[in-house]
C-alpha cells in the first residue's frame, strides 16, 4: 500500500535525524532535498563542507554521509515507511549520494532488531577514558551483525592487533603534528562552546591519556595549547575495525551505513564509542592496518569501544540548512 506524500513535519523530522548523524570534525557535509515525486528524499554529499587536506579523495565525506542515510532509513521506519535506498543513483550528478524512496508502507516497525530511533540522540562520541570491563560476547555479536547486515566486516581485534593499531595510529598522529596544512585545517574546525551549529566545541575535546598508551586526536596542537588535561586511559583500548571488499564511494557508503548502525546497537546496550581515525587518513598506515592474514579488504573506520562516561553533544546545523526544496531552496515552515 503507497503512502501519502511527505508532509514538512516528515521532512524536517527525517532531516534533524538525519543531521544528528557523526562526521569528520563535525562537518556535517550533507544536504537533503524532497524527491520531485514527493515520495521520497534525495541525499547529496556537501563538498563545501569537506576537510580536504585530512580527507583529500573524500573518502570520509562518504562515510559521514552514509550514516546520515542510515539515521533516515531509522526515522523512516519511525514514520511507517519502508525505506528503498539506491546508492548514486544517477552518474552525471556524483554529488547526489542515494535516493531513498519512502512510497511504501513498512513491513517491520524494527528492521534492525531493536529499536534504534531513541539511541540516535543519545550516540555521541566518548573521547575519555574508558573501563577494564570486557564487552560481553553477546553484545559483540549484534554488533558484527549489525555490520554484516550492511555488508560490511566488524573485527573485534585480540590484543597483538590492538597493539599494531595503536601503534599505527599514534605514527599517524605524529605526521599529523608535523604536517602545517592539516593542524591548520584541524583547528579551523574548533568551535566555542556558545552559537555554534558544527565543529568541536573545547566541552567534546576529552582528556589527552596520560600513559600515552591510546593516541586520541590532538586538536589544539602538539604540545596541545592550551595545554589540554590528562587522564588515564584503559590499559588495552577494545579495539575494532570495519572492512569493505571494495574502495569506491558506494563502499563508503556502505561503511557509514554500518558504523552508524553498530555505533546505535552499541550505544543501545551502553557500549561507548569513539573513532581512532588518524591511521586511515595516511595511504600507507591505512594499509598497514589491515591484517594480511584476514585476507583482502579495506579498512574503512577504526572503532575504540568500552564502558565508561557518555561523550559530550556537539552542535548541529539548523533544518533550515540542510533540508532544500526540490528547485534547491530552503524548505520553508508549512510548505507542503
Amino acid at each position: 500500500m503507497n503512502q501519502p506524500p511527505l508532509g514538512v513535519d516528515d521532512l524536517q523530522l527525517l532531516a534533524t535525524v538525519g543531521g544528528a548523524a557523526p562526521s569528520l570534525h563535525n562537518s556535517q557535509p550533507w544536504r537533503f532535498r524532497p524527491a520531485p515525486d514527493g515520495q521520497g528524499l534525495l541525499v547529496y554529499a556537501d563538498p563545501a563542507r569537506a576537510v580536504p587536506a585530512t580527507d583529500p579523495d573524500g573518502r570520509a565525506l562518504y562515510v559521514s554521509v552514509g550514516a546520515a542515510l542510515f539515521n533516515l532509513r531509522v526515522a523512516a521506519a519511525r514514520l511507517g515507511r519502508e525505506p528503498v535506498v539506491r546508492l548514486l543513483p544517477d552518474p552525471g550528478e556524483p554529488r547526489l549520494a542515494a535516493a531513498v524512496d519512502l512510497s511504501r508502507a513498512a513491513t517491520d516497525p524494527h528492521p534492525f532488531g531493536p529499536d534504534l530511533y531513541p539511541a540516535i540522540t543519545r550516540r555521541h562520541s566518548s573521547r575519555r577514558p574508558f573501563t577494564d570491563r570486557d564487552i560481553p560476547e553477546t553484545v559483540v555479536g549484534e554488533l558484527m551483525a549489525a555490520a554484516h547486515g550492511e555488508g560490511v566486516v566488524l573485527s573485534l581485534l585480540e590484543e597483538d592487533g590492538v597493539r599494531r593499531v595503536l601503534a599505527l595510529t599514534a605514527e599517524a598522529e605524529r605526521r599529523t603534528a608535523a604536517d602545517l596544512v592539516r593542524q591548520s585545517e584541524t583547528r579551523s574546525w574548533l568551535r566555542p562552546e556558545e552559537g555554534a551549529t558544527d565543529g568541536i566545541p573545547p566541552g567534546a575535546l576529552g582528556p589527552m591519556d596520560h600513559d600515552a598508551r591510546v593516541p586520541v586526536r590532538s586538536f589544539t596542537g602538539h604540545p596541545p595549547r592550551p595545554a589540554m588535561p590528562t587522564e588515564r586511559f584503559e590499559a588495552l583500548p577494545q579495539v575494532a575495525t570495519l572492512t569493505t571488499h571494495g574502495d569506491r564511494p558506494a563502499d563508503w557508503l556502505r561503511a557509514g551505513q554500518a558504523m552508524e548502525r553498530v555505533w546505535l546497537v552499541a550505544t543501545a546496550h551502553g557500549v561507548r564509542a569513539s573513532l581512532l581515525h588518524q591511521a586511515v587518513e595516511w595511504p600507507d598506515t591505512r594499509r598497514q592496518l589491515r591484517d594480511p592474514a584476514e585476507g583482502p579488504g579495506h579498512i574503512q573506520l577504526v572503532l575504540r569501544l568500552g564502558y565508561g562516561p557518555p561523550g559530550a553533544a556537539t552542535p548541529r546545523r539548523p533544518v533550515a540548512e540542510i533540508l532544500e526544496t526540490a528547485t534547491g531552496g530552503r524548505l520553508p515552515h508549512g510548505e507542503s
